[in-house]
């Protein structure tokens, strides 16, 4: 990997918690930041707390795929290279257990937390190819469910938990397919997956759970070593309990099922909005 200082980074959902935290300790170290965040407030309020002249806001809500689509072009539109990609943003289980959709039909959780970067990961891969050594790290969870391809929009018996914890299973399934794939490719582009840290005092554990086990540095500490530390240089499709390597759900390593998540994505991902 190049230095720090001479990288661009892309960390989504970086207005909060772990992404903004990610955010500001990437500034300090010189690094060229692109957050992004859904409201335009949010992502002004980070840009000012970091306060780097490198720091590059960008707006799109993970629960519309559009907007995943116009992010993905206005990144390649700004910039000539894309160091390193954290797929961060995510929404928790949430508190009333009530199931909600996306703009495109969705179920909620599975479309923001695992389809979202899915796309954008695909799309912004020929700047990473361009870039390389290039590098994505997929913030995913300990709290990992099988998915159950008869119900993957979770209709019949549904639970937020349920539903967090199968979109994060999904985000290390596409892991291991991606790293497989740009492997065979020698694209010099490699994809981690990691918990970063069990409950970490973020608003979204507080809404969620309502307390808490670890720090946001603690999830720093985890995340950045897989980002930037030259002990990573090459380590691909692995799945990291904080400083760690670890096993994953089960499911993780059935070949078929991983292939068949991908054509679903791909399969979703293409659909048109629905009006």
């Amino acid at each position: 990997m190049r230095p720090v200082d001479e990288q661009t980074v892309l960390v989504t959902g970086a207005t909060d918690g772990l992404g903004r935290a990610l955010a500001r300790e990437l500034a300090a170290r010189g690094a060229t930041v692109l957050v992004h965040g859904r409201s335009e407030e949010r992502l002004q309020e980070t840009a000012e707390e970091v306060g780097s002249e490198r720091i590059q806001p960008y707006r799109a809500d993970f629960a519309s795929l559009d907007e995943v689509r116009r992010l993905a072009g206005d990144v390649e539109r700004d910039h000539e290279r894309l160091d390193l990609l954290i797929n961060n943003a995510g929404i928790g289980g949430g508190k009333d257990g009530r199931r909600e959709e996306s703009a495109d039909g969705y179920e909620l959780r599975f479309a923001a937390n695992y389809l979202a970067p899915f796309l954008l990961t695909n799309l912004l891969l020929s700047l990473l190819r361009r870039s390389a050594p290039a590098r994505v790290v997929n913030v995913a969870s300990v709290g990992q469910s099988p998915i159950d391809f008869d119900d993957v929009m979770l209709e019949h018996e549904y639970s937020g938990m349920r539903a967090y914890s199968q979109s994060k299973l999904a985000q290390i399934m596409f892991t291991f397919t991606l790293a497989e794939r740009l492997a065979a490719e020698e694209a010099g582009v490699t994809v981690n997956a990691l918990h970063p840290a069990s409950l970490m005092n973020t608003k979204m554990v507080y809404e969620s759970f309502g307390y808490t086990m670890s720090t946001v540095e603690d999830g720093v500490e985890a995340t950045l070593r897989l980002a930037i530390s030259p002990d990573l240089d090459g380590v691909s499709g692995r799945y990291f309990d904080r400083l760690h390597e670890a096993r994953a759900g089960e499911q993780a390593y059935d070949e078929d099922a991983r292939l068949r998540l991908w054509r679903l994505s791909e399969e979703l991902a293409a659909r048109p909005a629905r009006t």
